[in-house]
């Protein structure tokens, strides 16, 4: 019944969301249509460089407001290009999915002038398929940890560099500060709801106990291992002793809400969380340190899933090349600066790491920038379309560990078999 209401509210959305585009008449040759992203202040910064194209142009650009959560998001866009509509002209999409949506989307290339070379190379290939340049870098994403540094001197004790020193430091501090009258205190808040957020997180888990990535690039199934089995045993045992078990049903702004308030000793999430966090309306503004995520051993790897967004121009826009002409503006250097001072959202272009503007705002961005050029890319290049069947599965067998309905064996194991039906063959 749960999924067939689901279905139901994703259809729904849908068909108000072509009649709603469809109301507005017809597009013009100066009107385009984005769908923006809508976690943080996404959508206020994507906006803003709208209007500010707008004024420069002359060109008039309305904004779709996606659905916060990327796994809806996906579902919502398939919908609407299955439709073919022609309202919609830029879409925002994740770096998983140029493989999933490369038959909506037009080549860049003869559009970008050579801008994509200004880039990071590997966003650049992974938006290219077929040697179709399918989407320009708008930011890019990876997991990290933060935590109350005023917390952690006042107990003198120092960011944790494994997972079971956060395990104990989480705890330590948070039954400190519980007796100390706040009550709401909690060690440790991530994304563990079951959707693709809780497969950036067990991904990274997995990855820095040893465990690969699910898929091996090759296409090889190897998610069924001891490194992985730990990782997610590992994460179950933080349930409900330094996570809520209210974490099962947390996405990313459910994490940044708790860290933000002040009742939170560390939370792992994307570097946007950082710029609301130093705001004026923060309990925590001024009291945020920022590390990569522990691993497994004092000298083990760290994993930290690599993220962002892209921007493309669906087959369906009766404005392509106008389209693609905004494209390049948003994703050009003075839009991403000015992103990546009020937003934190990483650059996509190398020298603005070192730019002294954006380092100021951001003091992590350039202490932290190896973790951002050596991500770990999720499992997507290697099963193409199927990318969404198999995340899907990860994260359902990831939740099945951390609810306590499985063991990480049990699991492991009973995911490498809907994997492998999920592949049906001996290549995706």
């Amino acid at each position: 019944m749960m999924m067939t209401n689901k279905r139901t509210s994703l259809a729904t959305a849908a068909a108000m969301a072509l009649l709603g585009l469809a109301a507005a008449g017809q597009a013009s040759a100066d009107t385009l249509t984005i769908s923006c992203g809508s976690v943080g202040p996404d959508f206020e910064f994507c906006k803003k460089a709208s209007d500010d194209w707008s004024k420069q142009t002359g060109h008039t650009v309305k904004l779709f407001t996606a659905p916060q959560s990327t796994t809806d998001q996906l579902a919502l866009l398939r919908q609407m290009f299955a439709a073919k509509t022609a309202d919609l002209d830029v879409v925002t999409i994740d770096v998983v999915w140029p493989g999933v949506l490369a038959d909506h989307l037009i080549d860049l290339k003869p559009f970008s002038k050579g801008a994509e070379s200004q880039h990071f190379p590997a966003i650049v290939a992974n938006n290219t398929l077929g040697g179709k340049l399918l989407a320009m870098p708008w930011f890019t994403d990876a997991g990290l940890l933060y935590y109350r540094k005023d917390l952690l001197e006042k107990y003198a004790l120092k960011p944790p560099s494994t997972w079971a020193e956060m395990a104990d430091v989480a705890q330590k501090v948070q039954d400190g500060e519980r007796k100390a009258g706040n009550a709401g205190m909690q060690g440790f808040v991530f994304q563990a709801k079951a959707y693709e957020g809780l497969s950036c997180n067990a991904l990274e888990w997995v990855g820095s106990f040893g465990g690969g990535n699910v898929v091996d690039a090759d296409g090889k199934i190897s998610v069924n291992n001891p490194g992985a089995i730990a990782a997610l045993d590992t994460a179950k045992s933080w349930i409900g002793t330094i996570a809520p078990k209210g974490v099962l049903n947390y996405g990313e702004e459910d994490a940044r809400g708790v860290f933000q308030n002040g009742n939170a000793v560390f939370m792992r999430n994307w570097p946007y969380a950082w710029a609301p966090a130093q705001s004026k309306d923060s309990k925590i503004a001024g009291k945020v340190g920022v590390s990569p995520l522990p691993s497994a051993t004092a000298d083990g790897k760290r994993a930290a899933t690599l993220g962002g967004w892209n921007l493309a121009v669906t087959k369906y826009s009766k404005n392509q090349a106008l389209a693609a002409e905004f494209v390049m503006y948003l994703s050009g250097p003075a839009v991403q600066k000015e992103r990546a001072i009020k937003g934190s959202y990483n650059p996509t272009l190398p020298e603005l790491y070192k730019d002294k503007d954006v380092l100021a705002a951001n003091p992590f961005f350039g202490t932290l920038y190896d973790v951002f050029t050596s991500a770990v890319p999720r499992p997507s290049t290697a099963t193409g379309a199927k990318y969404p069947e198999v995340s899907n599965a990860f994260w359902n067998a990831s939740y099945d560990v951390l609810s306590g309905k499985k063991s990480g064996k049990d699991s492991m194991g009973d995911l490498e078999k809907k994997l492998k039906q999920v592949r049906r063959s001996d290549k995706w």
